[in-house]
């Protein structure tokens, strides 16, 4: 990507240094009202049925001893996103701030990003006919504001920031706090940190709301 790139963002100027935003959710705070979901929508015209945030409901153990756990996900703006190197047409690519985004004037809809995400973040924009995620809102950043989904936090449960610069608020948190990635195994070093995260949540990622025996399930399987 070249300086002159009108997506290129590169440096912070004067800090002699490469930005990359990143982003902390902390599942101790998230109480799974859906604010972030709506302001996501809201503030990028995201259609019906389908989501750019989302919130997860995962349900541990079988009544009456049941505890309800909240997932906030989004695209993980991964250090080696596996959607990047599968575009046939480098629609999908990563800016120079770590963000990663899609080219609706090069993308052909052809799906191959949605198929290579390991996080089902990715969706096939109905209006748009292109591939569609969260941006990390680099429309408002770019102008000093935070991402609608960290604004709108009424929990204050989303920490976003340069995770290049180790004294901003995100690198304290994650150097202060035990955080983990989803599926860190598939090698993409995910941008987006989580800390509070059970393993069981995590194994139901997916939002499969749990019932009698699914616990016990995932016991056998090693799972937790």
């Amino acid at each position: 990507m070249e300086r002159d790139d009108q997506h290129y963002v590169g440096e912070k100027e004067g800090a002699g240094r490469k930005v990359r935003w990143g982003m902390v959710v902390d599942l101790r705070r998230c109480i799974g009202c859906h604010a972030c979901s709506v302001a996501c929508k809201a503030e990028n015209d995201v259609p019906v049925g389908v989501y750019r945030a989302w919130v997860k409901y995962v349900d541990k153990g079988t009544y009456p001893n049941v505890t309800r756990h909240f997932l906030p996900r989004l695209c993980n703006h991964c250090k080696s996103p596996s959607c990047v190197r599968v575009c046939p047409t480098k629609a999908t690519y990563k800016r120079g701030d770590g963000a990663v985004v899609v080219d609706n004037d090069k993308c052909i809809g052809c799906r191959s990003c949605m198929t290579a995400c390991p996080y089902d973040a990715r969706f096939l924009n109905a209006v748009t006919k292109t591939a569609d995620k969260c941006t990390f809102c680099v429309h408002r950043i770019e102008k000093g504001l935070l991402p609608a989904c960290v604004q709108s936090c009424l929990g204050r449960a989303r920490i976003f920031g340069d995770l290049n610069d180790p004294g901003s608020e995100i690198s304290l948190y994650v150097g202060r706090n035990p955080v983990k990635q989803l599926k860190p195994s598939t090698g993409n070093d995910p941008s987006v940190f989580y800390i509070g995260l059970e393993e069981y949540v995590e194994a139901m990622r997916g939002g499969v709301t749990s019932i009698a025996g699914t616990e016990g399930a995932l016991e056998q399987k090693g799972v937790i």
